[in-house]
């Protein structure tokens, strides 16, 4: 399945895409440390990779994740990566959404029109009822992201997550179905 916009589009990530995921994580290992969990040299490798790739699609056949290649339509560069995670079904339905994007790719709206692209999936094809991202305070550029597609902040949860190494706060910001389609029509 292939989700487009006018610049970008999203698809589900397979093996075909090791090395330039690879590649893209080592490129912009440095760049992205901030905002990420303490990763060992050897998550940066190839054969990591392809092992990360087989549980995204792993998962997503259990239907526990969904994690999206973002690409440039234009030359079909891979520049980042979106993720519905922990989705649970039941009387919840929910996941949690994540992303990083390349440092050469930031600033030129590509990740608020994949993060439009993600809920659509989510809300349309997915049928969640619900999304939520936490992120931190100072990161200004997701707030932004977020708030441009509609999703609302509901609150701080207090050193949430393990981020280079410090428990950081985060926003937590959410969307529901009935939003999606007020926001959609």
């Amino acid at each position: 399945m292939t989700l487009q916009t006018e610049r970008i589009y999203i698809r589900s990530l397979t093996q075909s895409d090791a090395d330039a995921m690879q590649a893209l994580r080592e490129r912009n290992r440095a760049f992205l440390e901030p905002f990420e969990p303490i990763q060992s040299d050897e998550s940066f490798t190839l054969g990591a990779v392809r092992q990360t790739i087989e549980q995204y699609i792993t998962d997503q056949a259990n239907d526990l994740s969904y994690s999206f290649g973002i690409f440039l339509r234009d030359t079909d560069a891979l520049i980042g990566r979106i993720r519905l995670s922990n989705v649970f079904r039941g009387p919840w339905q929910n996941a949690n959404l994540g992303y990083f994007l390349a440092e050469e790719a930031n600033g030129k709206g590509y990740t608020t029109e994949a993060v439009g692209l993600v809920l659509r999936f989510a809300f349309e094809e997915a049928h969640l009822h619900r999304v939520q991202a936490g992120i931190m305070p100072r990161n200004l550029g997701s707030i932004r992201v977020a708030e441009k597609n509609g999703m609302r902040p509901e609150g701080l949860a207090k050193r949430y997550l393990k981020i280079n190494g410090v428990w950081e706060d985060h926003v937590i910001y959410a969307m529901t179905t009935e939003e999606w389609l007020e926001n959609n029509r």
